[in-house]
C-alpha cells in the first residue's frame, strides 16, 4: 500500500510578493528550494497561517540569496505580502519503507532567513 507521506516542510514562511498575473505557482528563493530539498515544477500544498486558505500550486526557482516567497495567479487572492506560510512537500511511499523515511523541515526567521534544518524521522 502507498501512503501519503511527508517529505519536506518550510515553516513560517513570509510572502514577499504576489503576481495575480502570472501563470500560477509559488517562487522560492533557489538557496531554500536546495536546503529544503524541493524541486522545480514539484506539486506543494500551502497552508496560510494568518487566514487559514489552503492551496496546491509547484515550484519555481526565485531569486537566489533573495528570501523571496512569491505567491503568483489565482492563488495571490489567498494570500497578501507579510502572510506566514508553511509549505509542505508529499511522496507515496510504500508502507514497507516507511521506517527508512525522512522529512525534511526547514525553519524559517521574520525575515525569511534559515533557521533551523532538521531531518525527522517517522
Amino acid at each position: 500500500m502507498l501512503i501519503p507521506f511527508l517529505i519536506s516542510k518550510i515553516h513560517r514562511a513570509v510572502v514577499t510578493h504576489t503576481d495575480l498575473n502570472y501563470e500560477g505557482s509559488i517562487a522560492i528563493d533557489e538557496e531554500i528550494i536546495e536546503k529544503s530539498q524541493l524541486r522545480i515544477f514539484q506539486k506543494v500544498e500551502i497552508y496560510n497561517i494568518n487566514n487559514g486558505n489552503r492551496f496546491s500550486t509547484y515550484v519555481l526557482p526565485g531569486e537566489r540569496g533573495s528570501g523571496m516567497f512569491m505567491v503568483n495567479g489565482a492563488a495571490a487572492r489567498l494570500v497578501t505580502p507579510g502572510d506566514l506560510i508553511i509549505i509542505a512537500a508529499y511522496a507515496l511511499v510504500d508502507e514497507r519503507e516507511l521506517d527508512t523515511q525522512n522529512a525534511v523541515i526547514v525553519t524559517m526567521n521574520e525575515k525569511n532567513e534559515v533557521v533551523k534544518i532538521s531531518h525527522e524521522k517517522v
